[in-house]
């Protein structure tokens, strides 16, 4: 699991609240995050393998910004999970070497290392999560308002990448100052780590669903303006996209939720001027209990977001792995050239500003929104099928006179 009393952990006067929660059957703590967070990579790793008749889900030059979000997303919670594991066989299997991770004043300085390394491994890679997760929100509502950029994805790669590696260095550099073997006593000193650490996750959890409720309010204008009318299929798609980003939100709470009720207990026991007293044992439980929850759901959290990005792919692999395509990757943000966009037939549209009136071609509006409902094959064919227009994926074949 992330949590940054595990970066506290590597200084030899780390704080009492820190030493209640580490040092409670560490084994057992070990073995849950190990189980859970195998078990989050073998089932992510089932969802984003190709299956029959779905086609791979590799990132590819025709993929969207939003797709490839999603992947990066995926990916950067199963990197984490693979650092848990690594810890976690580290704990168990060498208690002697994790005895001196601590120690002052020692001359081997491989304990050290492996905690803080371990440690930093993690917070960077859940740290990423959060700001794909920022980056996908902000991707989705930039596609309803058609404002997204032939450079969108490599903005958001550098906002994410930089942005998680230049907390974590500044909170670390903080934490250890002005060395790990000496860090400095007291909580105020630990604090910023904590801010730094847990900065991106209060982001997602502010600003993503004012975003996404923006996001559905741009789908269900554009659904009106396709067509005039609000159909049954229009009002099925749109309540598609919104239980997504319902989804989405509602992982991240499940999953989050413990850390921070943790840190809170923990802060205030360590604030008290003694954390034995009978009169904290419901703290100190309370504190434990999320604790261990916490080692079991921030592992799994990459394979819940499978599920609410792709829902069950089940269990057919296609072990050939021939590149099928995937009929709704068709349009990309990151394709797009300023304001134009280019449709699957060749042709172009160029969107002008807002006090300039064009129409919004259906094929683009089809395309827009099966990005945002990506992963949900049945829903896209069946819009499609009860569409009365073509299918963006499928240009219809052109009649003879006019070739």
């Amino acid at each position: 699991m992330a949590s940054p009393r595990l970066e506290t952990f590597c200084c030899p006067n780390r704080d009492v609240s820190t030493k209640l929660v580490v040092s409670f059957k560490p084994e057992v703590f070990c073995g849950v995050c190990l189980g859970s967070a195998s078990a989050g990579i073998f089932l992510s790793a089932l969802q984003l393998l190709p299956k029959k008749g779905r086609g791979s889900r590799a990132i590819s030059k025709a993929s969207s910004s939003s797709t490839t979000i999603l992947l990066l997303i995926s990916a950067c919670d199963m990197l984490g999970s693979l650092g848990i594991i690594f810890r976690s066989i580290i704990w168990l299997g060498f208690p002697d070497f994790v005895a001196n991770i601590s120690l002052a004043n020692q001359t081997n300085i491989w304990p050290a290392t492996f905690c803080v390394g371990s440690a930093m491994w993690i917070q960077l890679l859940y740290s990423a999560v959060f700001w794909w997760l920022f980056c996908y929100a902000v991707d989705s509502y930039l596609v309803v308002r058609r404002s997204a950029g032939v450079s969108t994805i490599v903005l958001y790669h550098m906002m994410t990448w930089g942005l998680a590696l230049l907390l974590c260095v500044e909170g670390v550099a903080m934490l250890y100052y002005p060395s790990v073997s000496s860090c400095e006593n007291g909580l105020e000193h630990a604090i910023p780590h904590y801010v730094t650490t847990y900065v991106p996750l209060v982001l997602v959890l502010m600003v993503n669903p004012i975003l996404f409720s923006r996001t559905v309010a741009a789908v269900a204008s554009l659904l009106k303006g396709r067509q005039g009318i609000y159909t049954e299929n229009e009002r099925r798609l749109g309540t598609e996209i919104k239980n997504r980003f319902f989804k989405i939100m509602l992982i991240i709470i499940v999953c989050w939720s413990s850390n921070i009720i943790n840190e809170g207990l923990l802060f205030y026991l360590e604030m008290q001027p003694d954390i034995s007293g009978s009169s904290l044992k419901n703290i100190r439980t309370a504190a434990l209990i999320t604790w261990i929850i916490m080692g079991v759901l921030n592992p799994m959290q990459g394979f819940l977001f499978t599920l609410a990005f792709y829902g069950w792919t089940g269990w057919n692999l296609d072990l050939q792995w021939q590149k099928s395509p995937i009929p709704w990757d068709s349009l990309s943000t990151s394709t797009a050239a300023g304001n134009g966009y280019t449709l699957p037939s060749g042709n172009s549209v160029n969107f002008h500003d807002s006090k300039k009136t064009s129409t919004v071609p259906i094929h683009q509006t089809d395309e827009t929104l099966s990005i945002l409902s990506e992963g949900n094959l049945g829903t896209n064919e069946g819009l499609m099928k009860n569409s009365p227009y073509p299918s963006p994926a499928m240009p219809t074949k052109p009649h003879p006179q006019e070739r």
